[in-house]
């Protein structure tokens, strides 16, 4: 997901194509059963034309044919291409990397069938990279990082006949293109409940008389909503178990950047956070904090994408991560069966697309318990991670929001919260909720 360029970039094109008639922005299919779309729609649009809230609702019903798919499947010649904005060794894209073989494994894809392009920037090698993968033969090509879009969208016009399928971007919805999609896990869902495991570590701290600020810091890489989204996750779950805990949001402007985060996070700590957690791809902050704990400080840290035992054995809490098998296991059997591929799909605890990792020894008593009370709660849709009551903004609670960053005009609060990617797959919660300092 990535670059602040990259971002507006995409929202100046989007609402360019907007004004005549070609792509915008995204969805996602499912709404929760028994929830009501909110009854107002914004306009915005010239008579006769779709605004860009009726555009997304509309493309729910206007999933993706996969018929040239499974035709090549069912002739033996079904491939896979695969664009990643690094390799192995940053935990963003090994848990892709880790999700694909699985889903692979799954479905029985031999390895003869795919291709790989690993570090992969976002700018015209994406678009380079994705011609080459169409012109080898694929049927199915995948991106995963956010300024991958617009190019990815580029080569899906020039090759029609294959699907293209992109990791937390926006334009899939209101694209007019026929043979592209988003997709996203729920992962807030999972940084909610890591914030629950860091509460609960927190409320000991404070109980044995070692902590009397409730403080945590995170290290963020963007200002983005994915980010916004996971660290107020985060917090609301930290939050939940002390709830005058306070936090301050760091960012290095780099998706990995070990040095940065590492500076980042000794930063946080010299101000007197004594939880640090991160949105960030390498294990940066994680070895930081365990340095620090190592030197005497009571301090610890819950990671991202993969299990920072091995970087910080007695420091790192837990991971907020992404079970993306459950991800790419069901877009390529849609595609493998011809099945209608949704334009938007996100997975969450309900369908196992989101977990932590296991449970650090420092982790506080009584840990696993609450985690398994908070995860099925909202498996089962009773706790919703962006309940408006559990937060405020200027001290007054939000009934309504229409104002996220590139889709001004789309309510996304309904029915008490605040429907995450339910709309859209990506992440649109970008509100500045009180207790949350941004520092840069």
């Amino acid at each position: 997901m990535k670059k602040f360029l990259a971002l507006i970039l995409v929202a100046v094109m989007v609402l360019a194509l907007a004004a005549c008639g070609t792509p915008a922005k995204p969805t996602q299919p499912e709404k929760p059963a028994g929830s009501a779309a909110p009854a107002g729609e914004a306009t915005g649009a010239p008579s006769g034309e779709m605004s860009l809230n009726e555009q997304i609702r509309a493309s729910v019903e206007a999933p993706i044919d996969t018929a040239k798919a499974k035709a090549a499947n069912d002739g033996g010649k079904f491939k896979v291409g695969v664009i990643l904005l690094h390799n192995e060794q940053i935990g963003y894209d090994a848990a892709h990397i880790d999700g694909l073989k699985g889903a692979f494994e799954k479905l029985g894809i031999k390895e003869d069938q795919v291709t790989w392009k690993y570090n992969i920037p976002e700018d015209e090698t994406c678009h380079d990279a994705a011609v080459d993968l169409a012109e080898a033969g694929c049927n199915i090509i995948f991106a995963n990082s956010f300024g991958h879009e617009s190019y990815l969208m580029q080569a899906a016009e020039e090759y029609p006949d294959v699907l293209f399928c992109h990791a937390s971007g926006q334009s899939a919805a209101t694209s007019k293109l026929t043979n592209f999609c988003n997709y996203f896990t729920k992962v807030f869902e999972s940084r909610y409940v890591s914030g629950v495991v860091a509460g609960m570590k927190l409320k000991e701290m404070m109980d044995d008389g070692k902590v009397k600020d409730p403080y945590v810091g995170y290290v963020g890489a963007y200002p983005y909503a994915e980010v916004v989204s996971g660290y107020t996750a985060f917090f609301l779950g930290v939050k939940s178990i002390v709830p005058e805990a306070h936090m301050d949001v760091t960012f290095t402007n780099s998706w990995a950047d070990m040095t940065a985060e590492s500076e980042a996070a000794n930063a946080l700590m010299a101000k007197g956070c004594s939880i640090i957690s991160q949105h960030a791809d390498t294990t940066g902050a994680p070895t930081a904090v365990q340095a620090a704990l190592d030197s005497g400080k009571d301090v610890y840290c819950v990671g991202y994408n993969v299990d920072m035992l091995a970087a910080a054995p007695k420091a790192a809490l837990t991971s907020a991560q992404n079970n993306w098998v459950m991800a790419y296991a069901s877009i390529l059997d849609n595609a493998m069966q011809g099945k209608p591929l949704p334009r938007n799909t996100a997975f969450g605890y309900e369908n196992e697309g989101v977990q932590i990792s296991k449970l650090g020894p420092s982790c506080a008593k009584g840990t696993d318990e609450k985690v398994a009370e908070v995860v099925k709660a909202i498996s089962e849709g009773k706790l919703r991670v962006f309940d408006t009551k559990s937060f405020t903004v200027d001290g007054k609670e939000l009934t309504s929001y229409d104002k996220s960053y590139g889709f001004d005009g789309v309510e996304l609060i309904w029915d008490g919260y605040f429907h995450e990617s339910e709309l859209l797959s990506a992440p649109l919660f970008d509100i500045a909720v009180d207790g949350i300092k941004k520092l840069n």
